[in-house]
């Protein structure tokens, strides 16, 4: 057996095998079976891009996706799904009332502290903690239904982000960005912006891409400070030293792959290098709200002393990176632990009067803004956490994790503004009517961006793979 000392000084692959045992026979019959089921990549070229833009299975309601996820858990009880039963039942073991399955929690039933009231024409209730979201209300479509499948956050927080509650899959992001490309070559597909108070537990697999290549996993940036870290060239290295520097590591690269043609790391690599150097120029511009009219940045409260000063800053990224092109974008309020996000154990009104003050004017400035500028209608909002919280009280007047029934919303990219599809029982514990997996909800982000979920699949480890997996259905009703 002759030995490729290219490929020495790393283990033996089964494809090395098969390229150097028997003259290489073993590799020929693999590549002609492989290129059979359309599984070997096209051979790349320097104007090759994984992120290239690509045609969607049908027309598009959307082009891009706004994604603000409340991480920590936001109660759907105090916030959208007005439950006067919980006056009725308050002090109650909620076994009393509905079948109580999985709860952590045994305190009483809790009435939400919050007052409630209709708003638009739409008639949707909002808490007083959302007066500036309920003037823009009607544009949303209320998803009162949602469940999930596990109650501790990083589960939870893989189930929403990616489909599954274990961890090594696909964000949804990367799902959109690998079916569709990207509009802009000088920035990346998928921008996650995190708190700066910390990412959400779980970390980054809460925005890979798991089995799919590199290139579609999300690109962090921070909301404070320098965006992103090591993007700046050093003052040491001129441009055209750059240039050359990159082009003789490209040629290098591209020899090398020349002896693994379906190594998709590695092509992620190459094109890797070559985003971040565009990005250089791209990204600082479009990052830089500084360049906004007064008037826009106190439309999304950036105003010093503002609560909503913070998230504001990174709902106005959002619509300059979508503005741009850029095809999905993530944004998280709360990060870290306790109550530096959502999960409100201790006390419901000092954790959600504190964020709900930080994100209520951004939201509802983000949804103007974009309706303002011709973009609403093309960009869906998804607003949502990875489970409610309990309609019982746990500890002094907090409430735990809840994934039994909570709330999501859309707004713009095709959704009809003013509907509602779903409810929880009188109490709010379960989803009880027109139930909503997170599959659906899935399945209905990349139906109004064009793309058939059941088409949409990554042949790895020996079977298709999906964003819905086996299940997953498009809630019409919500779509215009």
């Amino acid at each position: 057996m002759s030995i490729n000392l290219a490929s020495a000084s790393r283990a033996m692959t089964r494809r090395d095998l098969l390229s150097n045992a028997g003259c290489g026979f073993g590799s020929l019959a693999l590549a002609g079976l492989m290129a059979d089921q359309q599984l070997l990549a096209n051979s790349a070229t320097e104007s090759d891009s994984p992120l290239s833009p690509r045609q969607p299975h049908f027309s598009a309601r959307a082009k891009r996706v706004i994604f603000l996820f409340m991480y920590g858990g936001p109660s759907h009880v105090d916030l959208f799904d007005y439950k006067p039963a919980l006056k009725k039942y308050e002090g109650k073991n909620v076994s009393e009332v509905v079948d109580k399955k999985g709860a952590r929690s045994v305190g009483g039933l809790f009435p939400s502290p919050y007052k409630f009231a209709r708003h638009g024409q739409s008639g949707h209730w909002v808490s007083d903690r959302y007066p500036h979201l309920a003037g823009m209300v009607d544009q949303t479509a209320m998803l009162r239904g949602v469940y999930g499948h596990s109650i501790s956050h990083a589960p939870a927080l893989f189930e929403l982000n990616t489909g599954m509650i274990r961890t090594g899959f696909p964000s949804v992001g990367s799902w959109v960005t690998y079916g569709l490309g990207s509009d802009n070559r000088d920035l990346p597909g998928f921008v996650v912006l995190y708190d700066y108070r910390g990412g959400p537990i779980g970390g980054a697999p809460n925005w890979g891409s798991g089995f799919l290549p590199g290139a579609f996993q999300g690109t962090p940036v921070r909301s404070k400070g320098i965006p992103i870290l090591n993007l700046k060239r050093p003052d040491s290295l001129a441009h055209s030293q750059q240039r050359e520097l990159l082009d003789y590591a490209s040629k290098l690269n591209r020899h090398h792959m020349t002896g693994y043609p379906s190594d998709n790391a590695l092509e992620a690599r190459i094109q890797s290098f070559e985003l971040a150097y565009r990005m250089q120029s791209a990204a600082p511009e479009a990052l830089d709200i500084s360049q906004e009219k007064e008037s826009t940045r106190s439309l999304y409260g950036i105003e010093s002393g503002n609560p909503g000063e913070y998230f504001g800053s990174q709902c106005l990224m959002a619509r300059r990176l979508v503005e741009r092109g850029v095809r999905f974008v993530q944004l998280y309020s709360g990060g870290g632990h306790g109550d530096n996000n959502w999960d409100a154990h201790g006390s419901i009104v000092g954790n959600h009067g504190k964020h709900c003050a930080a994100t209520d004017q951004p939201i509802a400035g983000l949804l103007q803004d974009l309706e303002q500028r011709g973009l609403l209608d093309e960009t869906l909002v998804v607003w949502g956490g990875e489970f409610g919280r309990t309609p019982q009280k746990q500890g002094g007047n907090g409430r735990d994790h809840h994934p039994f029934g909570f709330t999501m919303w859309m707004a713009g990219g095709g959704i009809k503004g003013g509907t509602s599809y779903g409810e929880t029982d009188e109490i709010g514990y379960h989803a009880a009517v027109d139930r909503t997996s997170v599959h659906d909800i899935h399945a209905t982000i990349l139906h109004l961006m064009g793309i058939d979920h059941k088409e949409l699949t990554y042949h790895f480890s020996g079977r298709d793979f999906r964003l819905t997996d086996v299940a997953g259905k498009v809630i019409d009703r919500v779509i215009a």
